[in-house]
């Protein structure tokens, strides 16, 4: 199993009129979580996509558990439990406050696709052999 944890300061922007995070700014927290995981195995995304390669979102699914507020520090824990052997990758995450308490949780499934021609392809190879240590 691969696991990052990347952590954010909640904006006041982000929050709604009830001084809490409005649950469809998640959806960017986890996208910040995989971004961040990606690069934590010494490949960006920026890189994917300069290898002709896209990753769009085709499913998540998100419960939510607690608020988040204004100038909570967060901690998103992104995870790949399953090493990716054809064009899917799924991410688990999970959101905590700073007390440790989960906030939300999210299966967010993607997708890798050729840019160029809109097909499905499999994980490149330089990312795919960085990732296959971790699950020996």
């Amino acid at each position: 199993m691969y696991q990052a944890e990347t952590f954010l300061r909640v904006r006041y922007a982000e929050t709604d009129k009830m001084g809490v995070v409005y649950h469809g700014n998640f959806a960017q927290y986890f996208e910040v979580g995989r971004v961040e995981a990606i690069r934590g195995l010494g490949y960006s995304y920026k890189d994917l996509e300069s290898d002709g390669v896209i990753m769009p979102v085709i499913e998540m699914n998100t419960k939510f558990v607690r608020p988040a507020v204004y100038d909570d520090l967060i901690t998103i824990k992104t995870m790949l439990k399953d090493l990716p052997n054809d064009h899917r990758i799924t991410f688990h995450q999970e959101v905590y406050n700073e007390e440790g308490k989960l906030l939300a949780f999210a299966k967010v499934v993607l997708y890798f696709m050729e840019a160029a021609t809109m097909t499905k392809t499999t994980m490149p190879t330089q990312w795919k052999d960085g990732l296959a240590s971790c699950f020996k």
